[in-house]
């Protein structure tokens, strides 16, 4: 029998895979892979691996999870290393859990590497902090989205309630549904909200706005996904670093011309 490794590749990124999860990519007989994962990593494969795709997008799965399931199972009882490469974590949005429990019936051995995740390292990259002293002690982490379209099943009430920061994945196809259960439940229109697409890569693109403007403001920049939510006082920290670094800025300007 062989083992199946499920690993976080991180949020796109190249340096923030971890060292082991990279190990776990060079010493694959077989490398099974999502959509979000960056292709980069799989260079990293030694010669002859093989590499099957099973990414998914918003209404088409290349494969159903049940399929892939089973292709790890059916791999790993050929005596294959098999890593499974997941974005971010396996174990936020990326149905790892339910990998694991194919796997453990079919007595398959297995070992899951933690990926940092964008929920964190997106509002990190834009200057965001998830938590903060003054601004937001709690945070959580929520999907945008279900397997039925919007997420009504989310607790809106109780988070607007007892969370500080929301960190909302999958969302931005419902961003208009989002704000208006926000709003409902309590959050006032004025709460600042950060949509940051492609986080961590070079292609990120950030915005910032209200719980009020957001939707039209992401309408305008054409936003779409990958892209994270982070909703809360926090992102009005972003703001408040700019500013500093545009005082700092004139005052070196000012130096520098001898004024």
């Amino acid at each position: 029998m062989g083992k199946v490794y499920i690993v976080g590749a991180g949020p796109g990124n190249l340096d923030l895979l971890t060292i082991k999860g990279l190990r776990c990519i060079q010493q694959a007989d077989v490398i099974v892979y999502d959509r979000l994962v960056n292709r980069e990593l799989l260079r990293e494969a030694k010669p002859h691996a093989e590499f099957i795709y099973c990414g998914k997008q918003p209404k088409f799965h290349t494969m159903p999870q049940k399929m892939i399931n089973q292709l790890l199972v059916h791999y790993a009882r050929l005596g294959k290393v098999v890593t499974r490469l997941k974005g971010g974590d396996p174990f936020v949005f990326g149905r790892g859990a339910e990998e694991i429990e194919e796997l453990v019936k079919n007595n398959i051995a297995y070992e899951v590497v933690p990926g940092v995740t964008a929920g964190i390292a997106a509002p990190a990259y834009a200057g965001i902090p998830i938590t903060h002293r003054e601004l937001g002690n709690s945070f959580a982490i929520i999907t945008g989205h279900c397997k039925n379209g919007e997420p009504a099943d989310i607790k809106w009430e109780s988070l607007v309630k007892s969370v500080d920061t929301l960190a909302i994945y999958m969302g931005v196809g419902n961003l208009p549904y989002i704000c208006e259960q926000l709003v409902k439940h309590g959050k006032c229109k004025d709460t600042p909200v950060a949509i940051i697409q492609e986080g961590t890569t070079p292609e990120q693109k950030t915005i910032t706005g209200t719980i009020g403007s957001i939707v039209s403001l992401a309408q305008k920049a054409k936003i779409k996904n990958p892209a994270m939510i982070v909703v809360g006082e926090v992102v009005s920290f972003k703001n408040r670093i700019e500013q500093i670094q545009e005082a700092n800025n004139k005052v070196t300007i000012g130096l520098t011309s001898g004024n």
